[in-house]
């Protein structure tokens, strides 16, 4: 890679950073990296639905001002190849196959809901591989979900420009003003947009998840076999997986920081993207 490749990539955002592939393990892997050459990366794992144009850019781009940080499909999502399965180890796997593919004998690890359910199957499990790990509205094996029921009460609302609107933003006008700005952002790329595959997608991702919650975790396993320092996060209104995981987990893991932002949904990082950044920067460099 010349010194004018470099330049490029350190100077990329979400919007304009090319899509990558990779192949290992049966899957072609559809992933943007952004930020410095150098460092610990940050892997982001998306939530239930989501693809890479589904992050935030002024959270993404933010980040990697002073990382390395890789937005990726997991199997059978967006452009990604392969299935998409319907339980969290499975997934987990394919995740690590793909950080192990990229090279990586270290990442950081930030799981937003879904994607927190597999970033702590995958700190319990490749406990080297994970430096620290971010927790964003997510929940503990055999927590408290209620994603269905959220989800049909969101699609019942025609009126909303999109579903993520009542998912991710509570019902204040501040709090919807936020999100009316965050879809804005995820509208900025224009070409090369990353594909929404539907219920291919969505259908075992439900099941994963509810699975996941559903199934009695005796004497918090998981969370107990996560030693690496982590940071918790979630708004305090979250109705998909409420703010009680969020506290369930900061008590059971060994080393953990919790954080819950005001007026605030599922998408609580979106909504307050910038104190979030500060506080994901706070931890990763402490």
């Amino acid at each position: 890679m010349t010194a004018l490749d470099i330049a490029s990539l350190d100077a990329a955002t979400l919007e304009t950073a090319p899509t990558r592939y990779i192949e290992g393990r049966g899957i072609r892997f559809a992933y943007r990296r952004l930020g410095p050459s150098s460092g610990t990366p940050l892997v982001l794992l998306q939530h239930f639905s989501g693809n890479i144009d589904a992050w935030d850019p002024s959270v993404v781009n933010a980040l990697a001002a002073d990382r390395p940080v890789i937005a990726f499909d997991n199997a059978g999502v967006g452009r990604s190849t392969g299935q998409t399965p319907d339980t969290i180890p499975a997934m987990a796997r394919d995740a690590v196959a793909f950080i192990h593919l990229l090279g990586l004998s270290e990442a950081d690890l930030l799981g937003f809901s879904l994607g927190g359910c597999v970033a702590q199957q995958i700190a319990a499990e490749h406990g080297p591989l994970v430096r620290k790990l971010i927790l964003v509205g997510t929940a503990p094996k055999g927590g408290e979900e209620h994603l269905l029921a959220v989800l049909q009460q969101a699609l019942s609302q025609t009126d909303a420009p999109d579903p993520r609107l009542p998912l991710f933003f509570t019902k204040s006008s501040a709090s919807q003003s936020s999100g009316l700005a965050f879809l804005k952002r995820t509208q900025v790329r224009k070409d090369d947009r990353d594909t929404d595959n539907g219920s291919a997608v969505t259908d075992p991702q439900a099941k994963a998840l509810i699975t996941w919650c559903a199934t009695p975790d005796p004497g918090h396993a998981i969370l107990r076999a996560i030693r690496q320092p982590a940071l918790v996060v979630s708004g305090s209104h979250d109705t998909m997986l409420p703010a009680n995981n969020a506290y369930a987990m900061f008590k059971e893991l060994s080393n953990a920081q919790l954080v819950l932002y005001p007026d605030s949904g599922h998408g609580a990082l979106f909504q307050h993207h910038e104190t979030f950044v500060n506080h994901v920067r706070t931890f990763l460099e402490a």
